[in-house]
């Protein structure tokens, strides 16, 4: 039992002060709610709430190929819709039905554009939490979500702590470190010096009037965009898997650099690496908005676990359920030494947490396009919390390094 929709949740005012009179919220939900058995999903960045398969719909929805976890949520799947009522929800600020900088304001009848309140991650979790009002879910099984939408996760924990019995945070952290946060600082940069940005009031005009935008715009700072979605990648694979998927090999004859070249260059190879940049950027431009990627991003950076606390700790003492960190190794983004950090202080607490570290070097990806190694501990913790599987911190850690792998078999059925 699918459902696809949209909810008006009224006037809400964002942590900024600001206010919209209407805050549209999509979400999807899969199975049926018996009053225990709700599991909210948050998505990542440019994440939609199309998180499983729909049968009743097909498998493309809100301008995405796939469902972006259809791997890990589903009938039969790690969190089971069969016996789990899953909801996901798209954040404030995006361009997939949730309004966002790109939606019309009913104020002035034209796309808000930057005149959109800022957003964080609290205005996110504040959203969820008032649609699952409005679908009448009060207690959570579980909140699960991977990197942003496992900061997410966290917010969740700090600020509805009673209304989670377990949590899952995948390949995430409390918060980003400087590296990151210059990157994505760029990233921003990029669309915000493309001249066709506008001051990010760039959506399409028609003969009768502006036409809001919704992911897929003609107009805008398409190469702006597509920079930063190439920084993006760049974050999220790692030096393996990039050595491994492209090498230093040229790319085909066929292959087209995505824009002109200096005179000089087109002397040198069009690299494998360069044309998958240039064909994730293409495909990134067509589904999404420049402004939501602005505002997505601040809210990932602007987050932080501790803040308005004494320490991370301090931030999820009120949480007396478990909670269930993953980590991959090959992931600098979030990395497993900031995920031990978060495990540690926890565990200092008397907080019930473990720590899953996965061998993979697929890098920040790993959480998406593994879903083998990241369903099974994601299933024994809403089957049983932290004794669900065996899962542990403690399993296999070898003494030549404090982050040994738990070897995935351990997990299996």
């Amino acid at each position: 039992m699918t459902t696809r929709d949209t909810v008006d949740l009224g006037s809400f005012t964002f942590e900024c002060g600001e206010s919209t009179p209407s805050l549209e919220v999509a979400y999807e939900t899969y199975g049926e709610f018996d009053g225990s058995n709700a599991v909210l999903v948050c998505h990542a960045l440019t994440g939609s709430a199309h998180v499983a398969r729909r049968p009743d719909a097909g498998d493309e929805t809100a301008g995405q190929a796939r469902a972006w976890w259809g791997d890990v949520v589903g009938p039969g799947k790690a969190i089971d819709t069969t016996e789990y009522y899953v909801v996901c929800a798209n954040v404030p600020g995006s361009c997939y039905g949730t309004t966002g900088p790109s939606s019309e304001n009913p104020d002035t009848g034209r796309p808000y554009g930057t005149d959109f309140p800022p957003v964080t991650v609290g205005d996110w979790t504040r959203a969820q939490r008032r649609l699952l009002d409005e679908l009448g879910v009060g207690r959570l099984r579980a909140v699960v979500g991977g990197s942003v939408g496992g900061m997410n996760v966290l917010d969740w924990l700090r600020r509805y702590p009673d209304d989670v019995e377990c949590a899952g945070a995948v390949a995430t952290a409390p918060r980003l470190d400087p590296q990151c946060l210059a990157l994505d600082a760029v990233a921003r940069r990029a669309i915000t010096s493309d001249p066709d940005w506008n001051g990010g009031h760039y959506y399409e005009v028609e003969d009768d009037g502006i036409k809001a935008g919704d992911g897929s715009l003609e107009a805008g700072p398409a190469n702006g965009l597509a920079r930063a979605r190439q920084i993006g990648h760049i974050m999220y694979l790692s030096k393996a898997s990039m050595d491994r998927k492209f090498g230093r090999r040229a790319a085909g004859r066929e292959a087209t650099r995505d824009g002109p070249t200096d005179p000089a260059g087109a002397f040198f190879p069009y690299r494998e690496v360069e044309s998958y940049l240039d064909y994730q950027a293409e495909r990134f431009v067509d589904r999404f908005d420049a402004n939501s990627y602005l505002y997505l991003t601040r809210a990932m950076d602007d987050f932080d676990l501790a803040a308005g606390y004494e320490s991370d700790a301090d931030a999820l003492a009120a949480f007396e359920g478990d909670l269930l960190l993953l980590s991959f190794t090959g992931d600098w983004h979030f990395t497993v030494e900031q995920a031990e950090a978060l495990a540690e202080t926890c565990r200092e607490a008397g907080i019930d947490v473990a720590h899953h570290v996965v061998d993979s070097d697929h890098g920040h990806d790993a959480f998406l396009v593994e879903p083998e190694k990241v369903g099974p501990p994601l299933s024994g913790l809403l089957e049983a919390g932290l004794q669900g599987r065996a899962i542990t911190d403690t399993v296999e850690r070898a003494e030549s390094s404090p982050f040994a792998p738990v070897h995935t078999s351990l997990f299996s059925r």
